[in-house]
């Protein structure tokens, strides 16, 4: 805005200017730009144009520093693993067909029969899952053959895929010539990466639902079915909780 005096206007360029100085600085060479980025122990690039900016240290040039490419040094320090995205939807279309299985132990205190390690095996479609408690590793190959015997008669369904971790107590000879012999396919997942497994894996964090427990040794009053019940006979049974039974639902 300018000032009218008679017919003429005139201008205060002093009002104009900036008040603070402008640097103008030039660009610096690629090697120049590496050689001050390494000796200033690989600092970033913003915070050295800040230091030749503002003369903040003495004996840098005043150039504009400039990244051209990734820092190697930065790439290895930095390094990280990448996500591994939910699996909320199971790969499987029938039972049976994935199994995951994972060795949980040795827990520090054993239980009342001396074992210190549990077998958790899960079915990817129905996420049903089977606990085996163990007293060494070395039990695990023939607990999980007499499973895997048992399971299939069961459910008159073959095991199609077994997919565990690189442990001994699945990476062994004895598993390999046994699922061999009845065509099951033996995946592993990538060592130091139980992502991979993640589905056995997430098992041993649940939470477990103790709603169903009762006290050891509680009254109970199972159904009386016999034939010979008369018209004024008692249609129940006095019992008392002995244990869960592993085989029956009863």
């Amino acid at each position: 805005k300018g000032d009218r005096s008679t017919n003429l206007y005139t201008i205060n360029l002093h009002e104009m200017a900036s008040a603070s100085p402008i640097c103008l600085m030039d660009r610096a060479s690629s090697t120049k730009s590496w050689l001050w980025h390494q000796r200033l122990s690989h600092l970033n690039f913003n915070t050295i144009n800040d230091l030749a900016r503002n003369d903040l240290v003495a004996g840098l040039p005043k150039f504009k520093y400039h990244k051209e490419h990734l820092c190697p040094s930065y790439e290895q320090g930095k390094s990280k693993r990448a996500s591994h995205p939910p699996k909320p939807v199971p790969n499987s279309r029938q039972r049976l067909h994935l199994l995951h299985m994972d060795l949980y132990g040795p827990t520090r205190i054993a239980s009342i029969n001396g074992k210190r390690y549990i077998l958790v095996i899960v079915d990817d479609y129905s996420r049903y899952t089977w606990v085996h408690f163990l007293r060494s590793k070395d039990e695990a190959p023939v607990v999980i053959i007499t499973f895997l015997k048992r399971i299939t008669v069961l459910l008159q369904s073959p095991v199609i895929i077994i997919r565990t971790d690189n442990g001994t107590e699945f990476k062994n000879q004895v598993l390999k010539v046994y699922f061999d012999s009845v065509g099951i396919s033996h995946q592993m997942s990538s060592v130091r990466t139980p992502q991979q497994n993640r589905v056995v894996e997430r098992r041993n964090r649940i939470k477990p639902d103790i709603s169903f427990l009762h006290v050891f040794g509680a009254l109970c009053y199972p159904k009386n079915d016999r034939e010979d019940i008369g018209k004024l006979g008692a249609k129940g049974d006095i019992g008392f909780l002995i244990g869960y039974s592993a085989d029956s639902c009863a």
